[in-house]
């Protein structure tokens, strides 16, 4: 299928593994992204979601092969964006953080995944770019508004509009990465451990409530009362507190 899940401890790794064709995105993998994400958000033994290619690629985007069949026509069209907006869409909403690990090109739908991710981090070789300009067609709303809130409308236009890559040194200066290091499996996998040791009510609930604010939400809410009052209510305050004063590591036991 072009996607192999593994479960490292605590950490759940989604690999792209057509390494042959720089990890292209097929309908097929489009379509078993958000059953692969749900599985993460039942699981309450993964905590952290890692997502990277095999082989020197995170991805150079959808595989533009399949369009002759699959978008001919304007029905085969909309079949395949829903796809790829489910995709996303899975990745946006996942309540456990998620971490896209970038190494060489990361372009197009590839990109458009990178940045559904809580966090990316690129080794110094990756390449960036969002191309539609260059095939024609129009960037959904919903990842046209992800990218503009990532790195704000005069860099979202320069990707959209010209199609050209820019550097990983470059993706770090205007947002588009959280950082980028040499060894950037060792950094992410040292990061996912953090992740997996911090509280993860906390977690959740920080993710939800932002999640509501990148939606526009101005004020708190019933929602945002409700979570943050379960927190202080619940077993992981009691522990992160009593560790603090006890001046030991906190064994967190929220899943």
């Amino acid at each position: 299928m072009g996607l192999e899940f593994v479960r490292d401890g605590e950490v759940g790794r989604l690999t792209f593994t057509r390494s042959e064709k720089k990890n292209a995105i097929t309908y097929e993998m489009w379509s078993a992204i958000p059953r692969l994400v749900a599985e993460v958000e039942r699981d309450p033994g993964v905590k952290v979601l890692v997502l990277t290619g095999a082989g020197g690629d995170f991805s150079a985007g959808a595989d533009i092969g399949e369009f002759g069949s699959l978008r001919s026509t304007a029905e085969g069209a909309t079949t395949y964006d829903k796809a790829v907006e489910g995709a996303v869409s899975a990745l946006t909403g996942l309540r456990k953080p998620s971490i896209a690990m970038i190494r060489g090109n990361c372009i197009g739908g590839g990109c458009q995944l990178a940045v559904a991710c809580d966090f990316r981090f690129a080794a110094p070789e990756a390449r960036f770019g969002i191309t539609p300009a260059k095939l024609g067609i129009v960037y959904d709303f919903p990842s046209t508004r992800q990218l503009v809130e990532l790195v704000g409308p005069a860099h979202a236009r320069y990707f959209l509009l010209s199609g050209l890559l820019v550097d990983a040194a470059r993706a770090r200066e205007i947002g588009l990465v959280n950082d980028v290091f040499a060894d950037v499996e060792s950094e992410v996998d040292s990061f996912a451990r953090t992740l997996c040791s911090r509280s993860q009510s906390s977690i959740r609930g920080m993710n939800r409530i932002i999640e509501k604010i990148l939606a526009g939400q101005g004020e708190a809410d019933a929602e945002v009362d409700e979570i943050r009052a379960a927190a202080v209510h619940g077993e992981d305050y009691a522990e992160g507190v009593a560790a603090f004063l006890e001046r030991r590591p906190p064994r967190f036991s929220y899943r």
